[in-house]
Parts: structure tokens; C-alpha cells; sequence
């Protein structure tokens, strides 16, 4: 399989179903978010399954989130969060990983969220390897380089995983990543991804995570949550959910 990226001539822009763009590479056979809606794909599995899920066991406590993405890709992730992180209030150190970066020639023909396009231009005109304050409560550092050469640092409390799909680049989906990831992550980080593989599943679990499948974004049924020790809200709240359906009265 080739390992380097398509070239930019062979990427296509295309519409998903909640009208907001994606990018195709023909080469792959590959979308960079799901057709099915690339904003409400994002929103489901970074923002409210993720990052939202992290702050709401935080209690106020106005620490600075460090927010580790693995696929910066489009640069919609990094939107997100940053306009969520100004709705919440949150101040949020955002690190991207990206092995081949977009040109501003395909970044300028994205239009997520047009009332954010200025944020958005801030965003893919910031530069490289250094951290860049974007917002008041959003700080970005955008680094090329390919995940298997990154020696994560510790301190992370989410990480959004969004490399393209094993069957396109196995090499990103290793044991060895997600040990690393395990160890550099804060007690109670949470880790979202849109693959549900039950290959994933098991390197998430061997590297030391608690998993669990939970409904996909839109048009997929299910995607992969894992959290290091620490975290219980969320586990708290399945356990009840369970108990609820084994003690419900028989009618």
C-alpha cells in the first residue's frame, strides 16, 4: 500500500448530507468526515462524546485543557472546539498532529459554519510547530509529523483520534500509539474515535483503557469511547442505565 498522501490535484471537494464539505481522495477511495455530515460527525464524537463529556467532570475547577488531536486534517475539529471552548468558557491548549497539511488553496474553498469564518481562516493561517493564540480561550500548536514518529508528552485530558481508517492507514492504528497515548494521558482523559472496530477495541484495552461502545454520528451505529482511570461519570452513569433495564418491572 502507498504510504504517502494523495497529491492535492487528485483531492475533491464534495457536500455531505448536513450541507457542510468534505474532502475526497480518489486514490484512497476516502472522505475526510463521513457523507452522511461532516460538522454533525464532529460535533457527535470529538465535541459532545469527548470534549463536553471531560468538562463536565471537571466541577469548575478552571483548569486550562490540554486537547491532543491525531489528524488535523480540514481543520474542523480544531473549529469546534474553539467555539466551544469561548460557549463554555473554557481556556483549552490545543495540539495538532498532521503529517501532510492542506494548502491554503483547498483550505480557502471550506466553508464550515460561515458565521465563523474568520475563526476559521485564524485557524489554518496560524503557524507551524508554534503555539499560537487564536482566542483568549483558544491556544493551537499544529505540528507536521507522521503520529508513529510523535513522542507524547504527558499531560493530556483529550484526545480526538481521527486518523483516516485502518484499512488505509494500518500504520496509525498500533498498539504501540495507543500504549504511548495511555501513558501521556491525565487520570479521568478521555480518548474518542469514529472507528468502532473490535480490532481498536482490544489495542485501547491491551494499552490499559476503560472502553466502551456507544452510539455513532449519524448514518453509523456505533463508535469507540475509552477513558484512563479516573473518570467514573460517565462509567457511573452506564452502570445505572443497566440496572434500570435488568430491575425495570416485567409488564
Amino acid at each position: 500500500m502507498k504510504s504517502d498522501f494523495a497529491s492535492e490535484k487528485e483531492i475533491i471537494l464534495e457536500t455531505t448530507g448536513d450541507g457542510s464539505p468534505t474532502l475526497y481522495v480518489p486514490e484512497w477511495d476516502e472522505h475526510y468526515h463521513s457523507m452522511n455530515g461532516a460538522v454533525a460527525e464532529s460535533l457527535h464524537v470529538y465535541i459532545k462524546a469527548g470534549l463536553n463529556q471531560y468538562i463536565r467532570s471537571l466541577e469548575n475547577t478552571g483548569k486550562e485543557l490540554q486537547v491532543l488531536e491525531l489528524g488535523f486534517g480540514a481543520g474542523l475539529n480544531a473549529l469546534l472546539t474553539a467555539i466551544e471552548a469561548e460557549r463554555q468558557k473554557v481556556k483549552i491548549r490545543y495540539t495538532a498532529l498532521e503529517k501532510y497539511p492542506l494548502s491554503q488553496t483547498i483550505t480557502d474553498q471550506l466553508y464550515y459554519l460561515l458565521e465563523h469564518k474568520d475563526l476559521f481562516r485564524r485557524i489554518h493561517q496560524s503557524a507551524w510547530e508554534i503555539p499560537v493564540s487564536i482566542t483568549p480561550y483558544f491556544t493551537l500548536q499544529k505540528s507536521t509529523i507522521d503520529f508513529v514518529d510523535y513522542d507524547f508528552p504527558a499531560g493530556y485530558d483529550v484526545v480526538y483520534y481521527d486518523a483516516f481508517a485502518p484499512d488505509k492507514q494500518p500504520e496509525v492504528w498500533s498498539p504501540e500509539i495507543f500504549a504511548g497515548l495511555f501513558s501521556a494521558m491525565n487520570p479521568g482523559g478521555i480518548l474518542t474515535t469514529y472507528c468502532a472496530k473490535g480490532s481498536v477495541r482490544r489495542m485501547m484495552l491491551q494499552a490499559g483503557f476503560f472502553v466502551e461502545r456507544i452510539p455513532g454520528a449519524p448514518g453509523k451505529r456505533e463508535m469507540l469511547r475509552a477513558c484512563v482511570s479516573g473518570n467514573t461519570d460517565y462509567r457511573k452513569e452506564k452502570k445505572e442505565q443497566k440496572q434500570q433495564i435488568m430491575y425495570a418491572p416485567l409488564v
